[in-house]
């Protein structure tokens, strides 16, 4: 997940760097007044979503692989977790049963 995530920033980074460089040498446009620098971000996520999408699919479907093992697991535990608490209730049930009897 994190190799996923650093892949991700890493091709937003470049696609920031790219922008930035076409827009100071004028050939991408400029943004209004104050905005240039959130112009050229919103540029840089657009630009760099789908090529994200495109090239890290792979990496994409290992990471969710990943999270669904996890998932899977804690579910078990917390499964595990929860029959055991039954069967300490159900065995301090019986013998208090056993005790009143």
């Amino acid at each position: 997940m994190l190799r996923y995530t650093l892949m991700r920033l890493g091709i937003f980074a470049g696609c920031l760097v790219v922008v930035w460089g076409l827009v100071y040498s004028g050939l991408a446009p400029r943004g209004l007044g104050a905005s240039n620098g959130l112009w050229i971000v919103m540029l840089a996520l657009l630009i760099s979503a789908p090529i994200s999408f495109v090239v890290l699919r792979k990496e994409r479907d290992r990471a969710s692989v990943q999270i669904v093992q996890r998932v899977d697991r804690m579910k078990a535990s917390m499964e595990a977790n929860r029959s055991q608490e039954d069967d300490a209730d159900d065995t301090s049930r019986a013998q208090g049963q056993t005790q009143a009897s």
